[in-house]
């Protein structure tokens, strides 16, 4: 990535509020190099302009990073990596779990954990209904969602107790909350702005509902 990317990055994520340091930089930069690297040969994403890379890859994950909660983390349908590699880069002392049921970008997650030195990630190629995990998380986030009541049902089982979902849309995904499985409750639905993209973007926060 060129300067105006580490300029945009930098810019972007201190209007998040997050004070990144050099490594942190660097690493973020060398995982978009990476992911261009590999994308001409895997086609792992169709955002391929440096600018969009560092907004829709960098700084939309890094948009959660106020509601990651540990020691483990669960990133569901991580696709290359996102939101759970940047989010593994900010939050060295988390284990991550990333999960995706595509051996390419599975293989790609393992590779650019291995390059980066994020010792604390872990990638897994399976769904997330059928992933059985020695230690639940007590954060299980996802941006690949079909709907918020399917990602509940298949991923709800690798939350601890006290632990909770979040889940990343796009626009205001009240519509989807009637339907959440018995259990479960939405407990906010906070909006996000990405530095520099107009879009929409919401995450809505789910827990288990308080025992009685």
């Amino acid at each position: 990535m060129d300067a105006s990317a580490r300029s945009l990055l930098e810019a972007g994520a201190a209007e998040l509020g997050l004070a990144l340091d050099a490594t942190q930089v660097e690493r973020l930069l060398a995982l978009l190099d990476l992911l261009v690297e590999w994308n001409q040969k895997f086609n792992l994403t169709a955002i391929t302009e440096p600018v969009a890379m560092v907004q829709k890859h960098l700084l939309d994950s890094l948009t959660v990073q106020p509601w990651i909660g540990g020691p483990f983390v669960t990133d569901v349908g991580t696709g290359a990596g996102f939101p759970g590699l940047p989010l593994a880069i900010l939050n060295p002392t988390l284990r991550f779990t990333l999960i995706d049921s595509t051996a390419k970008k599975i293989r790609f997650v393992e590779h650019a954990a291995a390059t980066l030195g994020l010792g604390q990630v872990t990638a897994v190629c399976t769904r997330a209904e059928a992933w059985k995990p020695s230690q639940r998380s007590l954060t299980v986030v996802s941006r690949a969602l079909s709907s918020i009541p399917e990602f509940v049902k298949n991923a709800g089982h690798l939350v601890a107790h006290s632990g909770r979902l979040l889940a990343m849309k796009g626009k205001d995904p009240i519509g989807e909350l009637d339907d959440l499985p018995p259990g479960w409750i939405a407990k906010s639905i906070e909006r996000l702005h990405v530095p520099g993209l107009p879009d929409e973007r919401h995450l809505v926060i789910i827990e288990r509902v308080p025992r009685t």
